[in-house]
């Protein structure tokens, strides 16, 4: 990969040549949105655009928040969302602007329209204004308000400021073409009466401005020079273009639409997550299965693998839906460079080594990356007792199985080579504890040169960290989980296994550094310090392996 944040693509190629022809000499993008709920996996690519943009150009990014829908606006969501793009590794320094900044600028250009003859305020219901609007084959109805004189209109706009009207008994609206093709351009609602308070502004206001109206607009308050936005505001550019043509502002920016960013067995809708969490089938905004990025950081993915993730992708204008198998390498890829290796065992198997001394502890040593010198060495306890993985042993294995079995010899990783003996069982069959031997001459191969085909991990029973660990499935089982009739109905039942007894080599519990682990032969491991109860708790970050390329070969 190139070193800038954003690989070439046609929007770079539009503002190289927006450059070179003089159009501009300074680039500014705005990162711009709605605090109604936590970012997700589609948000990354649009933070990492413009954002990235800004540094490749030496250029600025704005956060300006889009708040315009009291509702649903939290700024529980807001700081959120700020901790989500400081996490990716992006900053707006001085540069955090709010849509409601210019609630006053984008009255006072309403007003202009008012005079200008090109918005009027209906008396219409909501029912009404969407039945008259028509449909792509049926052209809409011009309102019998439409024609009200400029000092009406500008009265009655007036009065819905100063709450004169009840909450949606009147709007203004854009007069437009009720013919047009694009029903965008249809007289669209601008300004409605909503008596909400806001996060910003209180109760200053009880009438809010439409989305389409104040994106453009404070798009050019703000010097903005390209505004990108996903392919379902491309029907909107007209409107956009139209709003800034009609009203006395300087600054005209260039929409430009790219692809969404849709990822297979993710949900990626706000709304949709939202349900998500208030029918409590996930843990909150965070769960480590959800798509939002704070569930992506609490699951332990690395945010440069987020970045790599999004500049692999790329952009255009193609829609498609990448599979998560593209996501998760990239997350192993920084995984494998970054991550020491620590031995733990998820679901122990007692072993006990008869021939090694009862009282004896030995100090091993554990290279703590195989492929990387500088993260130096560890010192690991062996001693009679040690705990393995219970899928380390079969009984009556056959000759392909190359772990415990009686009679079959294994060598434990760092350690030494042990045969089993004697598998102990309890009352129900179920075996308990393997009776081994050990090799003392074993450490490092042997004299007479024997091979095994087995190596295994282990942890000394006496110095064992018992800690919980939490292994994720994907959320659903319908690659597209977005196109079944009812998403719910797709929710994989299996997607969260919670282990509470497994075993962790001493000294990492205790270590506060911020980093996975790989837990050799299992998979990337990261504590959730902020969701533990009466023991340490490491979540699954990501499989050693691809485990997702057969499940979307089947879906």
């Amino acid at each position: 990969m190139s070193d800038k944040n954003v690989t070439e693509n046609f929007i770079t190629q539009i503002i190289d040549a927006d450059i070179a022809n003089g159009k501009h000499s300074n680039i500014v993008t705005r990162f711009p949105p709605e605090p109604n709920g936590y970012l997700h996996v589609g948000h990354a690519k649009s933070i990492c655009l413009n954002f990235g943009l800004a540094q490749d150009y030496q250029a600025i990014c704005h956060l300006r928040f889009d708040d315009t829908n009291p509702e649903k606006e939290s700024n529980e969501y807001a700081e959120s969302i700020k901790a989500d793009i400081q996490w990716l590794g992006f900053d707006w320094g001085e540069n955090n602007f709010h849509a409601s900044d210019y609630f006053e600028q984008l009255y006072g250009y309403a007003e202009q329209l008012i005079e200008k003859g090109l918005a009027y305020v209906d008396d219409q219901t909501p029912e009404q204004i969407r039945e008259n609007r028509g449909d792509f084959t049926t052209p809409g109805i011009n309102s019998p308000y439409r024609d009200r004189s400029v000092d009406e209109n500008l009265t009655e706009f007036r009065a819905m400021r100063s709450g004169e009207y009840a909450d949606g008994s009147k709007v203004l609206r854009a007069k437009i073409d009720m013919q047009s093709g694009n029903i965008n351009m249809r007289d669209p609602v601008i300004y409605r009466i909503k008596r909400m308070h806001h996060i910003n502004t209180g109760d200053a206001w009880c009438i809010y401005p439409m989305y389409d109206f104040t994106h453009c607009i404070s798009d050019a308050i703000e010097g903005i020079t390209h505004s990108l936005c996903t392919l379902e505001f491309e029907d909107h550019r007209p409107l956009y273009d139209w709003v800034l043509d009609n009203i006395d502002i300087d600054c005209h920016p260039q929409q430009i639409e790219f692809s969404r960013l849709n990822v297979s067995y993710t949900i990626t809708s706000k709304r949709k997550l939202n349900q998500l969490v208030e029918n409590q089938l996930v843990d909150g905004w965070d769960d480590p299965r959800m798509s939002t990025i704070s569930g992506m950081r609490r699951r332990g993915y690395p945010p440069e693998a987020i970045r790599n993730f999004v500049k692999e992708v790329g952009i255009s204008k193609k829609e498609s839906v990448i599979s998560m198998t593209v996501l998760e390498d990239a997350v192993r890829n920084v995984l494998n460079k970054t991550a020491p290796r620590v031995m733990g065992v998820l679901k122990p198997l007692k072993v006990v080594i008869e021939n090694y001394p009862e009282d004896k502890v030995e100090m091993l040593t554990g290279s703590n990356h195989p492929q990387d010198e500088s993260f130096g060495l560890r010192e690991i306890p062996f001693s009679r007792e040690i705990y393995v993985e219970q899928d380390d042993y079969k009984e009556n294995a056959n000759r392909k199985f190359f772990r415990l079995t009686e009679g079959r010899e294994v060598r434990l990783r760092h350690a030494y080579y042990i045969t089993c003996r004697e598998a102990i069982k309890d009352a129900e069959g179920n075996v308990v504890e393997l009776r081994c031997t050990y090799d003392p001459e074993s450490r490092g191969g042997t004299a007479d040169g024997r091979k095994v085909k087995g190596t295994i991990h282990w942890i000394s029973a006496a110095h064992a960290e018992p800690v919980e660990v939490r292994l994720y499935d994907r959320l659903f089982n319908h690659p597209k989980p977005a196109a079944v009739e009812n998403f719910l109905d797709s929710i994989n039942p299996d997607s969260l296994e919670i282990l509470p007894n497994a075993m962790l080599e001493p000294g990492i519990v205790d270590q506060d550094k911020d980093v996975a682990y790989q837990f050799e032969r299992n998979a990337y491991f990261k504590r959730d310090k902020t969701h533990e109860t009466d023991r340490p708790v490491f979540n699954q970050v990501v499989t050693m392996r691809d485990s997702w390329a057969k499940l979307e070969q089947e879906g």
